[in-house]
């Protein structure tokens, strides 16, 4: 059985304005997470982001089809995605990968806020 089929999507923060770090963990907290909660076809997604470097969406769906149909859809809108306009630019690259394997280890996922989210 196959593990997954990964994509990631990278917005560069170089440049973008001052305290974006906390308003794209307020956006993600606040509704993209629920969002993707519920989209259909994916197994699971994680924002991920190096504060003055970049932001990172990266999503395993079940099939290619799923994946393809989601980056076409995201491709056609992205410049202009909740995520973009918070930076001020449009993704740097957009770019599936190979899930080969996933190793869920004694602590389990966890669904919602990472560390740099607590206030």
């Amino acid at each position: 059985m196959d593990a997954g089929y990964g994509l990631a999507v990278r917005w560069s923060l170089t440049g973008a304005p001052l305290g974006v770090g906390q308003e794209l963990r307020d956006y993600v907290i606040g509704t993209s997470l629920a969002r993707f909660m519920f989209l259909d076809g994916l197994a699971f997604k994680t924002w991920r982001m190096r504060e003055g470097e970049w932001f990172e969406g990266t999503y395993v769906f079940d099939s290619p089809r799923e994946r393809d149909g989601f980056r076409a859809e995201f491709e056609a809108t992205a410049a202009g995605s909740p995520v973009s306009r918070l930076i001020g630019s449009g993704p740097i690259t957009i770019e599936d990968y190979e899930v080969v394997a996933i190793a869920e280890g004694p602590a389990k996922f966890r669904r919602g806020a990472g560390p740099g989210s607590a206030r």
